[in-house]
């Protein structure tokens, strides 16, 4: 599949899609030396549960950086040579909207640098305006945000899949064969 790979890639879904084993998959099919960039925290026993499930599927194939805020700095120190898995942008997006960062800067810059990204990345986010409208402010400008992060990572990406029931269905760009 190395040929075919796209520079940039979007893997969208809902919660427990299967999105980010399909990605996981998806890396590991190009044949490329595979970098995890985790993006969660562990603040509470759910997470942690979560955590070590991503991680129990990571054989000693992938080099993993944590970095929850960071992800120029952390594309940055992928090996030379390497694909990228970011997972994942809901994670990083909520790590920014806890913080108090300014949103729209750091979705802007997150779309800088998957414009100009030295190795091939391919990043997990989830869909969240499906649902009904947030009864409270926060989360309303979390989904606000959130929509507008996932429209401009579409725009900057060349394949765009949806994962639902753990099957892909492309919405931008082709799959590689």
């Amino acid at each position: 599949m190395k040929k075919n790979l796209p520079l940039r890639t979007l893997v969208i879904g809902g919660a427990a899609s299967g999105k980010s084993r399909w990605a996981e998959d998806f890396v590991l099919k190009s044949e490329i030396v595979p970098t995890y960039v985790a993006t969660a925290q562990a603040f509470d026993d759910e997470m942690i549960k979560k955590i070590d499930i991503h991680r129990s599927r990571r054989d000693a194939r992938w080099t993993v950086i944590e970095e929850p805020l960071r992800l120029e700095a952390a594309i940055s120190n992928c090996p030379t040579g390497s694909i990228a898995l970011i997972d994942c942008a809901t994670l990083w997006l909520t790590n920014h909207l806890l913080g108090g960062s300014d949103l729209d800067a750091e979705i802007g810059q997150f779309g800088d640098m998957v414009t100009n990204t030295p190795v091939p990345v391919v990043i997990v986010t989830n869909e969240v305006g499906d649902g009904i409208v947030p009864s409270d402010a926060i989360t309303r400008q979390f989904r606000q945000a959130h929509g507008h992060m996932n429209q401009v990572l579409a725009a900057q990406c060349d394949l765009v899949v949806r994962v639902t029931a753990g099957l892909p269905m492309t919405l931008k760009g082709t799959l590689p064969v």
